[in-house]
């Protein structure tokens, strides 16, 4: 029997690539997916690895549409096991969340309870218009258990996110992109080029500039504004002295586009 990777590494360009290869699981999540993603993560955040953007996107007709069930049901015999598969995967999608790369991600189909943590944990969104998104731990008696009780509901708004945990009901891109859950909607059949081309195009960005404005608009989410600020104000001082911004004011003094090294 040929063994496949759950998940394939690749690069274009100055994108990373992690993509879920389980589409007859529908790709659900793994400890060895999970695994390949921390790793992935790793290897494109070196600072000499070229990459400037993450794109995470799926085989198949569907994006992820939760864990492995058979993975929990064989761990639920062994508490610290399965405690394990729980706490394992909320490191790795806070790992995703708080990388130093924008990570963006390519839905497709269905994206559902642990594939819609996943999808949480990303930056920024690209859904198929024919995409559906829900929570469905509530059906089966679960609970969100990689970080959705608390994304959904900053994101989306406490009565949208419970209303998605409460009746378990799918949403479509539309309404998805309404809530604040989705940037941009596009035709199924423009999906991955779509997704990509803004990747590449925000790859050119300076690294250290969008690390540090993701910094600042994540930790500014979980804390006071006047904290936010001030943290603003300190980095703002900064990286006016860093190298990128000298690029950046000679490309714009000779209207070229800049050429960040960093």
């Amino acid at each position: 029997m040929i063994q496949t990777s759950p998940v394939e590494i690749s690069r274009a360009g100055a994108v990373g690539i992690i993509e879920l290869a389980r589409p007859e699981k529908f790709n659900c999540l793994s400890m060895s997916v999970h695994a390949a993603i921390e790793a992935a993560i790793d290897g494109f955040e070196k600072s000499d690895s070229g990459v400037r953007a993450i794109l995470i996107r799926a085989q198949g007709k569907h994006f992820c549409t939760g864990a492995d069930l058979d993975e929990v049901k064989s761990l639920r015999g062994d508490p610290a096991r399965l405690k394990h598969f729980i706490s394992y995967g909320h490191s790795v999608l806070k790992r995703l969340e708080r990388s130093d790369l924008p990570v963006v991600a390519a839905c497709q189909g269905l994206t559902l309870a642990g594939g819609c943590e996943l999808m949480l944990a990303c930056d920024i969104i690209f859904a198929a218009k024919d995409a559906r998104f829900g929570d469905q731990h509530a059906q089966f008696g679960l609970i969100p258990g990689w970080g959705g009780s608390q994304r959904m509901p900053r994101i989306a708004g406490l009565r949208r996110g419970l209303d998605l945990f409460f009746s378990a009901r799918w949403i479509d891109a539309a309404i998805a992109e309404q809530w604040g859950l989705v940037n941009y909607v596009v035709e199924p059949e423009q999906l991955g080029e779509a997704a990509l081309a803004y990747c590449s195009k925000i790859a050119t960005r300076s690294r250290i500039g969008m690390a540090t404005m993701k910094r600042l608009a994540r930790q500014g989410m979980e804390g006071s504004s006047e904290v936010g600020l001030q943290l603003e104000e300190d980095l703002a001082s900064a990286a006016l002295l860093d190298d990128d911004v000298s690029e950046g004011l000679a490309a714009f003094e000779a209207r070229r586009t800049p050429v960040f090294k960093a």
